[in-house]
């Protein structure tokens, strides 16, 4: 059984940082693709990255970058968000999720994974 479970999030200050973990278990090898979203209250889930794991790439959403980094454990399907210089606006629940070799990541765009962590609250006061 595929199962993520995401950990990490908390209360941070305006301008603070958090890494999120993702940990997947029930598959095994490196065809596959990890994708975080993010839903703040009230609106609609947004994608924030993917990483295709069997390619070594990570592609980041243009709102992200410069302030958000993944990056993948050495052992087991585990992949870190780094979060940096958070504001106000990043407050959610964070999700990561993958189809496995079906999850869509490239420069262009990302798609909707098939399994989902419980996901993690992420608050930013300001």
């Amino acid at each position: 059984e595929v199962k993520l479970v995401e950990s990490g999030g908390g209360l941070v200050q305006s301008g603070g940082s958090l890494r999120l973990s993702c940990a997947g278990s029930g598959f095994t090898g490196d065809d596959y693709a990890i994708g975080w979203f993010r839903q703040a209250p009230g609106k609609e889930i947004e994608g924030i990255s993917c990483t295709d794991k069997k390619e070594g790439k990570t592609f980041l959403k243009d709102f992200v970058k410069g302030r958000f980094t993944v990056s993948s454990g050495n052992a087991g399907n585990t992949v870190y968000l780094q979060m940096r210089s958070l504001k106000p606006e990043d407050t959610g629940v964070y999700y990561c999720t993958t189809a496995l070799g079906d999850f869509y990541c490239s420069k262009y765009g990302m798609g909707t994974g098939t399994y989902w962590g419980q996901g993690t609250q992420v608050t930013v006061s300001s």
